[in-house]
Formats: C-alpha cells, structure tokens, sequence
C-alpha cells in the first residue's frame, strides 16, 4: 500500500489534482470558522440545549452545515443540493425539462444553469428563515441571540443589518457551490460531495474527544465507558462500514444479448451481456428526506398542542410531539422507517423508467432473454426493481436506526453514535469510494496497478 501511495505522488497530474482538492477544502474549512458579526455567538452556544439549538443541530447532522454556530458557511451546501433535487423531480413530470434533459450536453448545461438560479433564490430563502428563527429565539427561549451593536433602540436587529446578515450566507453558500465545481473540473473526486464529507469527517475529532473524557480504561461494565464498550465500538464500527460498501456495491445483473447482424461477409453482434441494477438503487436520499421530515412533527405538535391550552387535547399532542422528537422513542423509529420505505420507492420510481429502458434496449437490438422486447421486458424490469428497492429499503431503515441503538444500549453520546449509521456514514462511504476509484483509474490508464488490485 505504501507502494501504491508514492506511486500516486510520483504522478505530475495527479498529485497536482490531489494538492488543490486538498487546497480548496482547506479554504472551505476556513470560511467554516468565520462567524456573523450581527450574531452573539456565546448566546447560540448557549442555546444549544434550548429547542432551536436542537432543531438547528438535527439540521447539521445531515446537511453539513453549520448552522448551531452562524458561520458565513453556515447554510453549507444543502440549498444548491435541494435545487438539484427539485429540478430532478421536476425534469420527470415537467415536460420542457424533460425534453431539455434528453439534448444532452447542451441540455445538461442549460439544466445546470437554472440549478444556480434556483440555488440562490433557495439561500435567500433559507438564510432569512434562519435569521428569523435567531431573532424569535428570544420569546421562545429567553435569550437574545443577536449582537447589541448591531441592534436598534427597542433591542431588535435593524434591517440593514438583517439584509446584510442574508447576503453575507447566501454569497457563503454560492461561493461553496462555486469550490465544488472548481473541484469537479481541475481537481479530483465530485467537488460537492468532498465538501459533505469533509464537513461530516471534521465532527469526529470532536465526538471523539467527548467519548473520551467520560471513558475509564478499565473494565467498566456494560453500559459504562469501559474498555469493553472501546472494543465493542471499534468492531461495530468496522462491521457497519463494510455492510455500507457491500450493499453499495452490490448489483443485480440482468442477462441480456444482442441480436446479430450480417454486414458482406461479417457477422456483428449476438454477444451476451449484463444490465446492473443497483441494490440501494435509491443512494442516500430517503434518509436525507426522512430525516428533514421528522424535524417538523415535534415542532408543529409542541406548538399547537401549548396554544390549545392546558386540556387532554393540548396534552396528548404536547406527548405526541416530544415522542416524535426522541430518536429513542418507538414511534419516531417507526415512523423513520416508514418513510424510508416510502421515499425508497418514491425516488426509484423517478429516477428508475423501465418503459424507457426497455424502448432503448429495443432500439438497440438488445433484448432479455425469455422475453419479448416493449412491454414485457417493462414488467419484468418494473418487478425486479420492486423486488431489490425493499432488499435496499430495508438495508436503509438498519442503517438509519442504528445510531439510536448504539446511544441507548452502550450509553454513548447521540454525536458518537451518529457516526455507525445514518446518513454521514453513508455519504463518507460512498464518496470515499468513489474517491478511490477515480485515483485508480488514472493509475490504471498509466499502467500502473490500481489501488483495488
């Protein structure tokens, strides 16, 4: 292995695409520092333990964002991924985009050109919303969250100031996006998704300094931070992230062959072949979806449960919404997983279109064997995805839960455990190997030997 890295560095391109990749999220984890000048950051410190900080916290664990701390980065790269995400959905109902996304480069591009509009208009959105939140934190939870020199007569933070505080993340946010695509073209690896996992992986130090400082390096006991719950946490660790690369990788291959042409003298085609189909056809976007969805019940029932006053109505939706709100309660769990399944399928059938493979396999002279090309390589193609989304569904919801059960069995902290499941765990996988590939096959158009040999 050794031998493999200084082959990577003896490579004039690549070590100069390694350097600047390792440059720009140097520069993204410096702007991540930067606070706001118009927000008191000892007071948000504070507010961690009130009800915005935990919501603004849920927010962080999957965005990567920044957001608990008021950063010029603090929107992180969420606003240009939900606006990649919309005009996805949007380009398989909306009919011009779904022309515009079949002239290829040229449709590509014009696609990426509405993303950055919709990107900046989803940061001005955000960022006020945020704000807004900031400076109503104060009659939710008694604290004034808000800088007093940047503040009016009557307390509250002028609208310049406010204006500025938008533009200031919403310049943050499309400057990030802007990195990630310097990323893409002159660098190594999916800029956006490095600058995800860069934000995840920079929360470990912390979390593990926290492990840490509660640990005896002793036997404890079951339950304590002993030297059994150290061995324990490594080999779960170790076991869950080669479940997450198994999975990831794992295909369902679909026979096919092609019809054989005579051209003169020469026979072309009637080669066999495979089509592969994904297991986790769906990545990491149900629990993305998931997960920002289950922000809101505790909120919205908390809310209205204490405006109906102090009667069983008000009471039991009070309970409801702080059930909702425990990642360790039965029914937040269930609900987790619920949606799960549901957004598994959801997002499938977008992006998955069997009629349209199956009209190209047909076109192409491809066929499956034991069925007729058209509309009955549609079913066959529609009842197989069908089959492996609920394999890769169920696969999701484990991985999604299995923080709750790490933090309530061993007694860990909710920060550490996060990191044996959920989405940071997927996405630091998934583009950590995709990383490795791409480093392997520019060693491999050299005729070097890959790192995956």
């Amino acid at each position: 292995m050794l031998e493999k890295l200084r082959i990577i560095f003896t490579i004039p391109e690549l070590r100069q695409k390694i350097f600047l990749t390792l440059f720009l999220l140097a520069v993204y984890r410096i702007g991540w520092q930067i606070p706001l000048p118009m927000i008191d950051q000892q007071q948000m410190a504070q507010a961690s333990s009130g009800t915005l900080g935990a919501f603004l916290k849920q927010v962080s664990v999957f965005s990567a964002s920044q957001l608990n701390q008021a950063t010029i980065f603090g929107l992180g790269i969420m606003p240009y991924i939900s606006a990649s995400i919309i005009l996805q959905l949007l380009s398989s109902v909306y009919k011009p985009l779904e022309e515009l996304k079949k002239e290829g480069e040229a449709g590509r591009k014009k696609i990426n050109e509405y993303t950055r509009y919709l990107t900046v208009v989803l940061c001005l959105i955000q960022s006020a919303v945020f704000l807004w939140m900031v400076v109503m934190a104060r009659s939710s939870d008694g604290m004034n969250m808000t800088d007093s020199r940047f503040e009016n007569l009557n307390g509250d933070l002028t609208w310049g100031w406010q204006l500025t505080a938008i533009m200031i993340m919403t310049a943050g946010s499309i400057f990030l996006m802007w990195l990630g695509e310097q990323i893409d073209e002159f660098g190594i690896g999916n800029g956006i998704s490095l600058l995800i996992m860069a934000g995840i992986v920079a929360q470990m130090p912390a979390a593990l300094t926290s492990l840490l400082s509660n640990a005896q390096f002793e036997l404890a006991g079951w339950g304590n931070t002993g030297i059994e719950t150290f061995v324990a946490l490594a080999l779960l660790f170790v076991g869950v992230v080669l479940g997450v690369v198994y999975i990831t990788l794992a295909q369902r291959r679909i026979p096919t062959q092609s019809q054989k042409h005579v051209r003169g003298r020469r026979v072309y085609g009637g080669t066999r072949q495979y089509m592969p189909l994904k297991i986790n056809q769906a990545g990491v976007m149900p629990i993305i979806f998931a997960s920002s969805l289950l922000m809101f019940p505790p909120l919205l029932l908390k809310s209205f449960g204490q405006w109906l006053g102090g009667n069983w109505i008000g009471n039991f939706l009070v309970n409801i919404g702080t059930a909702f709100g425990s990642p360790a309660s039965l029914l937040y769990n269930l609900a987790y997983i619920g949606m799960i399944y549901f957004f598994c399928y959801f997002w499938t059938a977008i992006t998955f279109n069997p009629k349209e493979i199956s009209e190209n396999l047909k076109d192409s002279g491809t066929f499956i064997p034991g069925y007729r090309p058209g509309r009955r390589t549609a079913d066959y193609l529609e009842k197989v995805i069908e089959r492996i989304t609920y394999v890769g569904a169920g696969f999701l919801a484990i991985v999604a839960i299995i923080p709750t059960l790490v933090s309530s069995s061993m007694n860990v902290d909710f920060t550490v455990a996060s990191f044996y499941g959920g989405t940071g765990l997927l996405i630091a996988v998934s583009v950590g190997f995709d990383l490795v590939q791409k480093i392997d096959s520019h060693l491999v158009m050299r005729n070097h030997k890959g790192l995956l040999e």
